[in-house]
């Protein structure tokens, strides 16, 4: 497996979100979300055998916490599930962030998913959620949208609504995008829209779904890695 990053940090995002959690970042995507915070995942990455990739999460104990991240994880499927199979018998609880562009129904049940379907504002991304993937989702998941303006609101709040969503999930998080280009501050400026103005839209609509903030961006530096 080609691995961009593997580190232990808080986990910033999810119903996980504070809780510490090991990252192991995959390289390789073959999306291009014009709001992307880690385009330095699209090439590159080192190659792992999974005995040196499990190595490592054990010297991080006794954090039992792992998300695979990217990049899309599910590019490297065929060394990745077997992998996670083999953590899971150990004890661990898995996460993984993953578009849903690629088919996620050999992804063992007990992963908790985090799956980003994409809105207008993912620019050429933009609808590229695999629908199949609906059938595929546990109560252990959560589909993700993140949102940069009113639109991106609309056709989230009209796809939790048509596809039933928190019936077939965990829950549902909507998450303001942030600027690619943040300043150094930790503050709630950097983010393309405003959260005040996404809650009251949730409030005022009665969306059935939560707040996502990426709280690392606000406990750390917006462009700083490995957190």
């Amino acid at each position: 497996m080609h691995l961009i990053e593997l580190y232990k940090s808080v986990q910033g995002e999810s119903s996980f979100t504070g809780l510490p959690c090991i990252f192991v970042r995959l390289a390789g995507c073959n999306l291009r979300c014009a709001w992307c915070d880690s385009e330095y995942t699209f090439t590159g990455g080192k190659p792992f055998t999974a005995d040196e990739i499990v190595a490592q999460i054990e010297a991080l104990a006794p954090c039992r916490l792992v998300e695979f991240t990217g990049g899309e994880p599910m590019l490297q499927a065929r060394e990745l599930l077997p992998l996670m199979e083999r953590l899971l018998a150990a004890g661990y609880t898995l996460m993984m962030e993953t578009s849903g562009e690629r088919a996620l129904a050999d992804v063992p049940k007990a992963v908790h998913k985090i799956v980003d379907v994409k809105c207008p504002g993912a620019g050429a991304a933009a609808y590229s959620f695999r629908m199949e993937n609906l059938d595929a989702l546990t109560k252990g998941d959560e589909v993700k949208f993140v949102l940069s303006h009113r639109a991106d609101y609309e056709f989230a709040r009209a796809f939790i609504a048509e596809h039933r969503l928190n019936e077939r999930a965990g829950g549902v998080l909507l998450s303001p995008a942030f600027s690619k280009n943040p300043s150094p501050l930790r503050t709630v400026e950097n983010a393309t829209l405003d959260p005040r103005t996404l809650v009251e839209w949730m409030m005022e609509d009665g969306v059935d779904a939560r707040l996502s903030l990426q709280i690392h961006k606000f406990i750390w530096e917006p462009m700083k890695k490995g957190v």
